[in-house]
């Protein structure tokens, strides 16, 4: 069986493209949260990967669940516990590795986002949409709950109001819906999607690692900690930028009116 996720890398941008429009990209499958898991956990080692693109080969970008899976599963008599150790040891290991990915990621959403293929997007840091793009947080519709972070995710991408009204009617919302709710940011034709990923992947890429990992750190703890602890934490992490040679060539370039040329050290 062919690789769930293709990882291309150019230059700082690694590529994540799902793989597998057969069964729309679902997320199912033990070797998908496998190969995101360790897709994750190279990107982060790898001091030279400055952002990330995480799209769905066509039609869709991801379907979430396998449903037919599910139907083969249900009536099972299984252990609730094994139930839980399932979910934590499977679908819940994309969630802490990607939402905690240290590079910065965009989600090219170029078709259905349902299910936990929507969540998938909200754990990326940008989000852009094809015009063919749809959202749905459908879990309710199967008679389930968002078991991978989803209800914690979409809050803080939408807000609470938008989120409950998704979560709870389980309808989609279409590209422009989604860009008037700030679940997206932009939405471009269908076949401009990768082009403008990349292009701001590229901008992104244009910056200091050190300083780019630091400040997504401080995005993140910015979510839900207090302003004294980030303000401790920001003093501590500027304390280092200082001492980075990509802040030397940064402010030398700067002064010199000369593009900057980062090494990854």
């Amino acid at each position: 069986m062919a690789a769930f996720l293709n990882y291309e890398k150019s230059g700082a941008i690694v590529t994540l493209t799902m793989n597998r429009p057969d069964i729309r990209n679902a997320l199912s499958s033990a070797e998908a949260i496998n190969e995101f898991a360790e897709a994750c956990d190279a990107i982060t080692k790898d001091l030279s990967v400055r952002a990330v693109i995480v799209t769905g080969a066509d039609p869709a970008f991801s379907s979430g669940g396998n449903v037919k899976t599910m139907r083969e599963n249900v009536g099972r008599s299984v252990e609730p516990a094994m139930i839980r150790y399932s979910y934590k040891n499977g679908i819940q290991r994309i969630p802490l590795a990607l939402y905690n990915l240290e590079v910065p990621t965009i989600a090219a959403v170029n078709g259905p986002a349902v299910g936990a293929g929507n969540d998938l997007a909200c754990m990326c840091d940008i989000r852009i949409a094809s015009e063919r793009a749809t959202f749905a947080e459908s879990f309710i519709k199967l008679g389930i709950v968002p078991g991978d972070g989803g209800a914690w995710l979409l809050p803080r991408a939408v807000g609470m109001s938008k989120a409950s009204e998704m979560a709870f009617t389980g309808a989609p919302i279409t590209a422009e819906d989604a860009l008037a709710c700030g679940l997206v940011s932009q939405v471009v034709p269908h076949e401009q999607l990768m082009e403008k990923a990349q292009e701001i992947a590229r901008k992104i890429a244009a910056n200091p690692g050190h300083a780019l990992r630091m400040t997504k750190r401080l995005m993140r703890e910015g979510q839900h900690t207090r302003l004294e602890t980030l303000l401790e934490m920001s003093a501590s992490f500027q304390a280092l930028a200082h001492h980075t040679r990509q802040h030397e060539e940064a402010v030398n370039a700067f002064i010199e009116k000369r593009p900057p040329n980062f090494t990854d050290e």
